[in-house]
């Protein structure tokens, strides 16, 4: 006897990268972690924080950030929702929308595998719709299967290629559900969907503090849509589902954009070095829009260089699935910790 839903039983959970305890001497460049430290001014409320926040229920709609990212993104206050990490406002997306056999999660593969999770947790069915080789967004494709979703990663993870602003809307003009733009890994990127929300009623652009704000211990997440959209998601959230702390922290670092695109910028210079590393040792390179990238060493034998690198303490993400086993995807850290794994690879290279 099973004491869980037959949709459970059958379905396989997200397996997140693996997390090292804190302190362990090890390069971490597997979770699309910002190698440099949070915002000053969000340190600066940890450490004078009022025990009163504790004490007291968070405001249920996080209004002091909404507040934040309103001015910085230039949205109206009441076109965003907050989640528990981007993840949480994914969640929310799913249980409000998709359902049973008709209401599908639609996405291009390869893409970010929580959406087939969180779709199996309903269930509902998925439509995955393979990338060409080019990434071009294959949107006939995408609108033939019909999605109550239809999930956009932009940039996207693993492949970092970025989704041209016309193909998305195009395609959330064909479509007759949702177009989720997650846009996780938007801040290394040269372009955002954000205009797209004013345009569509059905459009839905998720953001997250985990990579451009070095906030991913935080869990905050934030998307913007029609005030339409927002009042279904706004029945299903949680009703406490982002703590004081991090609604007053993750308000501190929106407020500091000039020190998150420093940060941002100071990646983006490190990505295109690391790029060019990789290549000089034989690597293929995918151009990338995020903090990391995608490489195909030179004799395809990417589990066996993601073994030896974990011998020597530098932990990157192999994903052993079709298409992706060849394949080693790479997080950009320091200048540095970039360094110390190219020599490493030249070392297993040899």
């Amino acid at each position: 006897m099973s004491y869980f839903r037959p949709a459970i039983d059958a379905m396989t959970g997200y397996v997140p990268g693996e997390q090292p305890k804190p302190g362990t001497k090890i390069i971490k460049l597997n979770t699309n972690e910002n190698p440099y430290p949070p915002s000053p001014d969000a340190l600066n409320i940890l450490r004078n924080l009022d025990s009163e926040w504790l004490r007291r229920y968070p405001d249920p709609f996080a209004r002091e950030f909404c507040a934040a990212v309103s001015e910085a993104l230039g949205v109206p206050a009441d076109w965003i929702i907050v989640g528990n990490g981007s993840d949480d406002v994914l969640n929310v997306l799913v249980r409000a929308c998709a359902e049973g056999g008709d209401r599908k999660v639609v996405y291009p593969m390869p893409t970010y595998v929580l959406y087939r999770t969180l779709a199996a947790m309903q269930p509902a069915e998925v439509v995955e719709v393979p990338y060409p080789q080019d990434f071009t967004l294959p949107i006939d494709d995408l609108v033939a299967a019909n999605g109550a979703i239809t999930f956009i990663a932009s940039p996207n993870s693993p492949s970092g290629h970025s989704v041209p602003l016309d193909d998305l809307r195009t395609l959330a003009r064909r479509v007759a559900g949702i177009v989720a733009i997650d846009e996780a890994y938007v801040d290394f990127a040269e372009s955002s969907a954000l205009p797209l929300v004013q345009e569509f009623e059905n459009v839905i652009v998720l953001r997250t503090l985990s990579k451009g704000y070095s906030l991913a211990g935080l869990r905050m997440g934030f998307a913007v849509a029609h005030p339409k959209l927002l009042a279904g998601l706004f029945k299903v959230k949680d009703s406490y589902n982002i703590d004081a702390i991090a609604t007053l922290v993750g308000a501190a670092a929106m407020r500091d954009q000039a020190y998150k695109n420093a940060c941002a910028e100071k990646v983006k210079i490190s990505r295109a070095k690391l790029t060019v590393d990789l290549k000089n040792l034989g690597f293929t390179v995918l151009d990338s829009q995020g903090n990391f990238v995608l490489a195909t060493p030179p004799e395809g034998n990417a589990e066996q260089l993601y073994l030896g690198l974990k011998e020597r303490g530098i932990l990157v993400r192999y994903f052993k699935q079709p298409g992706l086993d060849n394949k080693l995807r790479i997080s950009v850290g320091t200048d540095e910790q970039n360094q110390t794994l190219i020599e490493a690879l030249v070392s297993l290279l040899k």
